[in-house]
C-alpha cells in the first residue's frame, strides 16, 4: 500500500490538512512547519498521483526556469531551490537557456514553449521594461534577479543598491579608501551590474570620497578571466587600489588568483569583496567576503508566486518582493585567524 497524507500527518505531527497546504501548495504554511512535512515526505517516499492531478486541471505540471548562464554556479543553486520548491507542488521543472540576449529572453517572455509550459520564471538580463509591458502571452510569469520593471508581474529580487552599499562600506570600514569597482557593463541595460555600481558610486558620496572612473574596470563577460585581467589592469595604475568590490563572486575569485600572481597579499595589501555567496568561495584561499543573498529564499518565492496565479490562491496586485541579504565577512578582508 502506497503513503498516504495521513501517513505523513502523523510522521510530522500535522493537521492532514496542513500536508495537503504542503504539497498542493493550497495556503501558505510556516517554513518550520513546511520543513518538518518535507522531512516526513522524504523519509516515507511519498510520491503523489501527479498525472492524475494535472489531467483534472488541464494543466502539464511543468513549468520553465529562463536563466542567463548554465556556467555560474549562482544560477545552478538558484535552480536547485526553484526545482526542489516546484517538486513539492507536484511540478517538473524545465530549464530554459537565454545566454543574457535580448532576442532570446524576448522569445522565452513571449509564449516560447506555451503549449508545453503551464507558467514561466525568468531571470532576464537584457529585457527592458516595454519589452515587458508589450507581452500578450497569456502563460503566467513570475520575474526574478536585480532588474527593475515596475510592471504587471510577479518579480523577486534583492536591492541591488543596498547590498553594494553594505560591502563598501564594510571596506570602507577597515580603512579603504581606494577602492575598484570589477564587472561594470558599457550595456545600460544590463541592469544587475549598473544597480551594483550606482550602490558602489553611493557609498564613496557618504564617506565624502570622490568617483574615480579610473578605478571602474568594464568587462566582456562576469568570469573568473575577466576578474583577473581586470586587477592586473588596476594594478598598473600609478596609483593601484587598496580593495576590489567585484560585480560577483567569479570575478572576486579571479581577483584572488592575480592578486597571488602579482605577489600581492590579501587583503594586507588588497582587499577583495564579492558578490552571491557562491560555494566556491567558501573554499578559495583566502575565503572570500561577499553578498550573500538568499537564493533559496528566491527559489521558494518564484515557484509560490507562479503556482499561485496558476491555481488562483494568489490573486492580489502583483508584487515587487525584496528578498534578504547579509554581508558575510571572510579572509580576504579580515585575514587569516590567529592560530590556538
Amino acid at each position: 500500500m502506497g503513503v498516504s497524507l495521513k501517513d505523513i500527518a502523523k510522521r510530522a505531527g500535522v493537521s492532514v490538512a496542513t500536508v495537503s497546504n504542503v504539497v498542493n501548495g493550497y495556503r501558505p504554511v510556516a517554513e518550520a512547519t513546511r520543513e518538518r512535512v518535507r522531512q516526513a515526505i522524504d523519509e516515507l517516499g511519498y510520491s503523489p498521483n501527479l498525472s492524475a492531478r494535472h489531467l483534472r486541471n488541464g494543466r502539464t505540471g511543468i513549468i520553465a526556469l529562463a536563466i542567463p548562464e548554465l556556467n555560474n554556479p549562482y544560477f545552478a543553486e538558484l535552480a536547485d531551490a526553484a526545482i526542489r520548491e516546484a517538486g513539492l507542488h507536484g511540478y517538473t521543472v524545465l530549464l530554459d537557456y537565454t545566454d543574457g540576449d535580448r532576442e532570446k529572453e524576448l522569445l522565452v517572455s513571449q509564449g516560447f514553449r506555451a503549449q508545453v509550459i503551464d507558467g514561466l520564471i525568468l531571470s532576464p538580463v537584457q529585457l527592458r521594461r516595454a519589452d515587458v509591458l508589450s507581452r500578450t502571452s497569456e502563460t503566467p510569469m513570475v520575474l526574478v534577479g536585480e532588474g527593475v520593471y515596475n510592471v504587471p508581474y510577479d518579480h523577486i529580487a534583492i536591492d541591488n543598491v543596498a547590498a553594494s552599499v553594505a560591502a563598501m562600506t564594510h571596506l570602507l570600514g577597515l580603512g579603504r579608501r581606494r577602492i575598484a569597482f570589477v564587472g561594470a557593463q558599457s550595456d545600460v541595460n544590463r541592469q544587475p551590474a549598473q544597480l551594483r555600481l550606482l550602490g558602489y558610486q553611493e557609498a564613496l558620496s557618504g564617506a565624502g570620497l570622490s568617483y574615480d572612473p579610473g578605478l571602474v574596470v568594464t568587462t566582456d563577460y562576469f568570469g573568473r578571466s575577466d576578474g583577473a585581467a581586470g586587477l592586473r589592469r588596476l594594478m598598473a595604475l600609478p596609483e593601484p587600489p587598496d580593495a576590489v568590490f567585484a560585480y560577483n563572486d567569479l570575478i572576486a575569485i579571479g581577483v584572488l588568483r592575480a592578486a597571488v600572481e602579482l605577489g600581492l597579499r590579501v587583503p594586507d595589501d588588497i582587499a577583495v569583496v564579492g558578490f552571491d555567496d557562491i560555494d566556491e568561495g567558501r573554499y578559495s584561499n583566502p575565503t572570500l567576503t561577499t553578498i550573500s543573498p538568499d537564493k533559496a529564499d528566491i527559489g521558494r518565492r518564484a515557484v509560490a508566486a507562479l503556482i499561485g496565479r496558476l491555481d488562483g490562491s494568489r490573486e492580489a496586485e502583483p508584487e515587487e518582493v525584496q528578498v534578504p541579504f547579509e554581508l558575510v565577512t571572510r579572509e580576504s578582508t579580515l585575514g587569516h585567524p590567529e592560530p590556538g
